[in-house]
């Protein structure tokens, strides 16, 4: 199989050398990729770089490779175009059909999905120029994804930080296997979604826990956030993940914690996703001080009780048009399939929508990509084929924007 061609387009910011970040990760993927530079982005990261990890020459102008009209073909022969960063006058330019030079040629020649990941100080991205910008973009089928809050150049730290470069790879294969997968439908909606595993102290040391990693609700947080949505993550010791671009990050450690900070940020939430493994017990007592193992000292015996049923809870609570998702990670048994135990917790969690994966060794928890079913509470039942978690949370957000098109006829 061929390998698929992406061009990366490097605007002239201070985050350019972040760009080199991108082209490592997508050219470890599998991806051929192409680097096209502006003049001002090879003042911060020389060409020789872009060379050696593309394995591609790097132009910037039109006039080289003439007799293969190289600026059109650029752009022709793409199955994705992506431009980290961009900035403030390369939107302004890419906006209004400028062409002058190799990147902008190239953006106009395109058919493919193309993305611009924007990186600037708070003022520029906030200024209405920079909106309407973005506005006219988006209007014509572009993704202009929405930028990290943090860092910025020197001490500055406000909304404009470019998104972590492992985001901007997930989102550049989700773009790839789908790429209508990032409508701003959700525009207006305010979202909640959990993730991560929860920890119960057994003493200052040692817990019960469970194999989450939090890569499914991050990758649910960071496309609802690309959608337009404002996004509340609750998360449950993620500490290894970037913290997905656009979106308010609570970070908590057991299974009430958890409860309590899903639960205040739902009371005026217009979705849920309970995409976070929460532990069903926790131990009736916690040790104050580490529990000892010695050689004349009985082995202990810990009693556990039982937490509270969080989804329940958010269900039995939920305002009237509130739309909640649960998950649930299961396995076959004597009793029945992974998905006759599915159908039983929906009815009996009362969600309007359930993820099901099955888990084992190397599935759902600690992977890249995952599997399963979406369950309805009308009777749907929809399989959602291995791909990245990114492409299972777009097919999540599918349903949940047709669920709330469906409460607004309603009203």
């Amino acid at each position: 199989m061929s390998q698929p061609k992406i061009v990366l387009g490097v605007g002239g910011g201070i985050a350019a050398y972040k760009a080199c970040e991108v082209l490592r990760g997508l050219t470890e993927s599998g991806h051929d990729v192409r680097v096209v530079p502006t003049e001002a982005a090879l003042r911060f990261v020389g060409a020789a770089t872009f060379e050696a990890l593309s394995g591609h020459p790097v132009h910037t102008g039109v006039f080289t490779e003439v007799p293969d009209v190289q600026h059109v073909r650029v752009g022709k022969e793409a199955d994705l175009v992506l431009v980290v960063p961009a900035t403030a006058d390369l939107l302004a330019r890419a906006a209004h059909g400028l062409a002058d030079d190799l990147l902008t040629n190239t953006l106009l020649t395109a058919r493919c999905p193309v993305a611009f990941f924007p990186a600037m100080h708070t003022e520029m991205w906030e200024h209405p120029a920079t909106r309407d910008n973005v506005a006219l973009l988006r209007a014509r089928g572009a993704v202009v994804t929405e930028p990290d809050s943090g860092r910025l150049t020197g001490v500055d730290t406000g909304k404009g930080r470019l998104a972590d470069s492992r985001e901007i790879v997930d989102l550049a294969r989700l773009l790839l296997a789908r790429p209508d997968a990032l409508p701003r439908e959700l525009e207006g909606v305010r979202v909640v979604v959990s993730a991560g595993g929860t920890r119960e102290a057994l003493d200052p040391v040692r817990y019960l826990g469970n194999r989450s990693s939090g890569k499914q609700g991050y990758a649910l947080a960071r496309v609802a956030a690309q959608r337009g949505a404002d996004v509340t993550l609750v998360a449950a010791h993620t500490v290894a993940l970037p913290e997905p671009a656009g979106a308010e990050v609570v970070h908590v450690s057991s299974a009430e914690q958890l409860g309590k900070a899903v639960s205040a940020a739902a009371v005026d939430a217009d979705v849920v996703v309970m995409a976070a493994a929460v532990a069903d017990f926790r131990p009736e007592s916690r040790a104050e001080h580490k529990i000892k193992k010695t050689d004349d000292a009985p082995d202990p015996a810990i009693t556990l009780t039982r937490n509270a049923d969080i989804l329940a809870g958010l269900v039995a609570d939920r305002r009237p048009g509130q739309i909640i998702v649960g998950f649930a990670a299961e396995t076959g048994d004597a009793h029945g399939s992974v998905l006759d135990h599915a159908r039983a917790k929906l009815r009996r969690k009362g969600s309007d929508l359930l993820v099901v994966n099955a888990v084992g060794e190397g599935m759902a928890f600690e992977v890249e990509d995952n599997t399963g079913w979406l369950l309805s509470a009308d009777g749907l039942e929809q399989r959602i084929p291995l791909g990245a978690k990114a492409q299972l949370a777009a097919t999540l957000w599918d349903a949940v924007t047709d669920l709330l098109g469906r409460s607004r006829d309603r009203q």
